[in-house]
Formats: C-alpha cells, structure tokens, sequence
C-alpha cells in the first residue's frame, strides 16, 4: 500500500504548486497561487501538498480557522486536487493521510467543498463514497445552475420574445479591459440597494486578478443611449465559461438588457466550452426562487455542489 506523507504549503513551493495545478485533472485557474492569494490578508492559507516521496501526487487549496480546516473558502469551489492517474483507490489513501496530518495538527474538523462535477474533464465522483464511508456530515448542498452545451437547452418563449424587441432598440455589447464602469455605476450601487451586499472583490482586486489571468477573465458590458445599462463578468476554465458577476442599471431593468446580454453571451461560447456556469441560487438557507426561475428560462438546469465535515477528532 501507497505511504504518503503531507506537508504544508510554503512559499517557496509556488512554482511547484502552480505547475501542478497545471497538470491536474481537476483543476482550475482559481488554484493557482495567484488567484489564492489576493485576498490573503483575509485567510490564513494552510494549503496542503501530498508527496509519495519527493513526487507530488495531490494537493488541498485550504484555509484555517481556530481549529478547522477548510478547502477554501475564499474560492468558489475546492476539493482535492490530484492528477488524472490517480484512481479511485489511491484517493482514498490520500484522504486518509491528510486526515492523520489534520490529527496530528490538532485539528478537530475538516470542512470540504467540492468542486462540481462538470468542472472536471470525466466523471470522478469516489470522493462522495469516500466521504459517506467516514460519516462525513453533508454540511450544505446548494442548487448549481449550469447550460450544458453538448444537449439541447431551452430559452423561454418568453426571454427569446423580449430578446428579438430588445434586439432593435439598438444595444451595443462590447468586451472591456476596464472594470470601473460595471462596477462603480452599476455592480455596487445595485447590490447595496437590492442586497445591502458589496462584490467579493474590489475594484482594485479585480483589476489585480485580471493583470494575472488575462485570457481567464473577461468584462462584457452592454450599452444603451450612450450609457452602460448592465455588464457580466465571466471567469473562463478549460472546459466551463462562468458567469461571476451580472447586474444591470435601473435604465437597463426597463429594457431587459441583462438578459439580452446573458443570451448573447450564451450564445457566443457554446462552441467553445463544454458548460456554461450561473453559479448558485443560495439565499439564507433556502433558495432564491425568482433567480432560480430566471436562470431555468435562460436555459440552465440544475446541478448539486455539495460542502461536506469529517469530524477528525
């Protein structure tokens, strides 16, 4: 049987950690050490490396709270990380190191987000089992909305209706280097009124992100009478086109400009991505039943992502 062992991440393993994440099969830019690491001042990293002997074999984006761990909750999704010749077998082998290292950093609960299933080039759902056989607790489940380009979906007689009026009005999109329209006009003034909530990033750090990950990121805005009315940004992986932020101006609620934009965008990368990603429909426990019915009519349907706790001692 495999012996692995498991170390922290350190600073001087960037470059070894971001070749892996390079390499890995279930990977995305938000592991590399860039992105990890622009908001640092508010995580304390503790990011694991699992080495069969001086070969990397997985790693664990993750972060530490008092006494528990988790993958990561600065980021979107986590989950570990291994290469595509890592089977079933050894993932469990690898789970249960990283467990005995947790232990043995008197850690008392180890918090796993997973990444979701359509992020990853094929199936690869052992860590499910793996984690039922440890009586892992299934802390959270949350409603993922997703178009999955390789079967038919549908846009709503009623969105594709507003789309073909709104097409004459004479909208122009266009793709920007620069933030600060979307988010100073339109981004944060609608999430305080409607939300009493602010962007995960700032203006400076999406800037910043954007400088390190230029063929990632993308800003598409839409412009009515001279005016930004609404905009999208969109975080780009191998295989999935996500759509992290979309908020549209109170000109452009009127005329429907952010599902004109959304459908427009849809409709651009459905030859060059597998799925394309609306995020979730979480609201304070529960759902948000007007955005999931939104997302359905824009096509998506549902997929799970699942956050998980082992108890380890």
């Amino acid at each position: 049987m495999k012996n692995y062992t498991v170390r922290l991440y350190e600073g001087n393993d960037y470059e070894n950690w971001n070749a892996f994440i390079g390499q890995a099969k279930n990977a995305t830019f938000l592991f590399h050490r860039d992105f990890m690491e622009y908001h640092s001042d508010r995580f304390q990293d503790y990011s694991l490396i699992v080495l069969d002997g001086e070969k990397w074999v997985a790693v664990l984006p993750a972060n530490v709270v008092e006494n528990q761990v988790f993958s990561h909750q600065g980021l979107t999704y986590g989950g570990l990380v291994y290469g595509d010749k890592i089977g079933a077998a050894l993932v469990e082998i690898i789970l249960d190191a990283i467990i005995d290292f947790l232990k043995k950093c008197k850690i008392e609960n180890f918090v796993l987000k997973l990444i979701p299933d359509f992020y990853q080039a094929r199936t690869s759902n052992e860590m499910h089992y793996f984690l039922f056989q440890k009586k892992a607790d299934l802390l959270k489940r949350s409603m993922n909305l997703v178009i999955d380009y390789s079967k038919p979906f549908q846009i709503s007689k009623s969105k594709l209706k507003h789309f073909r009026r709104v097409s004459e009005l004479g909208i122009s999109i266009e793709e920007t280097e620069d933030f600060t329209s979307f988010w100073n006009q339109i981004l944060i003034p609608r999430l305080r009124e409607k939300h009493k909530a602010k962007p995960v990033h700032s203006l400076e750090e999406i800037h910043q992100l954007k400088s390190y990950f230029p063929q990632n990121i993308k800003q598409i805005n839409a412009y009515f009478e001279g005016e930004i009315v609404a905009g999208i940004t969109l975080f780009c992986s191998e295989r999935v086109i996500k759509s992290q932020y979309g908020a549209t101006s109170l000109k452009g609620e009127s005329i429907r400009a952010l599902d004109f934009l959304f459908i427009n965008i849809i409709n651009k990368y459905a030859s060059d991505f597998s799925f394309f990603d609306m995020g979730i429909v979480d609201e304070d426990g529960s759902y948000n039943k007007g955005l999931l019915k939104q997302k359905e009519e824009l096509g998506c349907a549902v997929c799970l992502q699942d956050v998980y706790e082992i108890a380890v001692l």
